[in-house]
């Protein structure tokens, strides 16, 4: 019996991870490119528009304002229309809005309003469409791997973060070297990598579906085997605790989830959209600068796997939240201490490491409270309020960087916030009898 049951899982488990998760990593590749592309497309937007560091760091966070107050609806939505719907819609919008960034003289012109305003909008709205887009990939993941493979599961979804920067790092600083069309590299930068959103959007369309009864790859046992093993942990979680819809969005585990990721993205953000310019002061060209920025993220890609995957192995969550987001502290502070380029690099790559591996060893944490429609709503208020920090982290460095002509204060600022949110990682109320019960194997029935 357990041999068979051991064999339905392996068969289940492997299918879904090859037919879902390369397709969902590829989906959040092309979404954080189009969040964070605004870093090397400052280099020369900047002048072109006439901004200041604090109105492109104001401007870059205004993102996450529009992400905050549509991520909690945008994802009860994507509950009741079904993930391959609601997704796909999501990718659309984002990538039209995206492009529309390449014609902000032109709107300015049209509209009368300053391009600092048009700017401001266009983050504002990007931020909007893009809402309830991680925190429904991580639902969808909970509609179809049992909790002993989400850390693993989240850790390869979340390659798609470093992915997107190794890979769109140099392909960045290389289109903003086009022009043509009365367009130059900046303005071909946002619409050359809107595109891919839009095709990808309607892929979905085709290739995703909601539930594993509705995946025509998976056999009838197997199908079983994952709805059997997914209910029974449902049940496991009501017997130690039921938290309803309006429950999860005020309780005090949620909101210190909350605050972990708030200081996360601060310390993440606040470097990765001041990175292209940090790095452009060595004296590098636009080319040089997107392969050097590329660098930290091969660190954090690897940090991501390995770290997520003893997570996984010693069944421990918090300790390696606080452990990874030490290590990002440290390495960012040092980086502002120093003035070789070499170690300022190699700091942050250090940094990266830690702030990578932080989201997969993270998320399974409040999917082990949370269940159905609870889960959908705490897991998106945890990534909305998180997201806050990516407008503070992003505008504290601007501004500091405008008061200081440097990046000092604002890295040292960033540091201080992560050892705060390891600290808060390690005082993290998670019952420890569900947490174990949620790794126990589980018996087909």
């Amino acid at each position: 019996m357990g041999t068979m049951s051991d064999d339905v899982e392996k068969r289940a488990i492997g299918k879904m991870m090859r037919r879902l998760i390369p397709f969902l990593i590829l989906c959040y590749f092309v979404a954080y490119l189009d969040r964070v592309n605004v870093g090397f497309a400052k280099l020369h937007m900047n002048t072109a528009l006439g901004l200041s560091e604090a109105a492109y760091g104001l401007g870059a966070g205004l993102f996450f304002v529009g992400y905050f107050f549509f991520e909690v609806p945008s994802n009860i939505l994507l509950e009741r229309f079904g993930a391959r719907r609601w997704i796909a819609r999501i990718m659309i919008s984002w990538g039209i809005v995206s492009a529309a960034f390449a014609f902000i003289p032109q709107m300015s012109a049209a509209s009368g309003l300053s391009s600092e305003w048009i700017f401001y909008f266009l983050r504002l709205l990007l931020g909007a469409c893009e809402a309830g887009f991680f925190p429904g990939i991580i639902f969808y993941l909970t509609l179809w791997f049992p909790t002993i493979y989400r850390a693993r599961v989240i850790s390869l979804f979340m390659l798609a973060i470093p992915i997107s920067s190794i890979i769109g790092a140099p392909i960045s600083g290389l289109l903003l070297n086009l022009s043509g069309g009365g367009l130059t590299g900046w303005q071909w930068l946002f619409i050359c990598e809107a595109l891919p959103s839009v095709l990808v959007g309607f892929a979905v369309l085709a290739l995703l579906p909601d539930f594993p009864r509705q995946a025509t790859w998976l056999q009838p046992d197997e199908v079983k085997w994952v709805q059997n093993t997914l209910e029974i942990e449902r049940q496991k979680k009501e017997a130690v605790e039921h938290i309803s819809v309006l429950q999860s969005l005020t309780d005090s585990r949620v909101l210190a989830c909350a605050f972990v990721y708030f200081c996360l993205n601060a310390a993440s953000y606040g470097v990765a959209f001041f990175l292209p310019t940090i790095i452009k002061a060595f004296g590098v060209t636009d080319t040089q600068t997107g392969l050097i920025a590329a660098l930290p993220f091969v660190f954090g890609a690897v940090g991501m796997v390995l770290l997520g995957r003893h997570s996984d192995k010693t069944g421990e969550r918090r300790y390696h939240v606080a452990g990874a987001l030490v290590l990002a502290a440290v390495g960012i502070g040092l980086a502002g201490l120093v003035s070789s380029p070499v170690l300022i690099i190699g700091l942050l790559c250090l940094a990266q490491i830690g702030v990578s591996a932080v989201p997969p060893m993270f998320w399974p944490m409040p999917a082990s409270i949370l269940n159905g429609a609870s889960a959908a709503a705490g897991i998106a208020a945890i990534n909305s309020l998180g997201n806050l920090s990516g407008f503070a982290g992003p505008f504290a460095m601007g501004y500091l960087k405008d008061l200081t002509g440097g990046f000092t204060a604002g890295l040292l600022l960033l540091a201080v916030v992560g050892l705060i949110g390891a600290l808060v990682t390690i005082r993290l109320r998670i019952d420890p009898v569900l947490e174990r019960s949620m790794r126990e194997p589980m018996m087909a029935h």
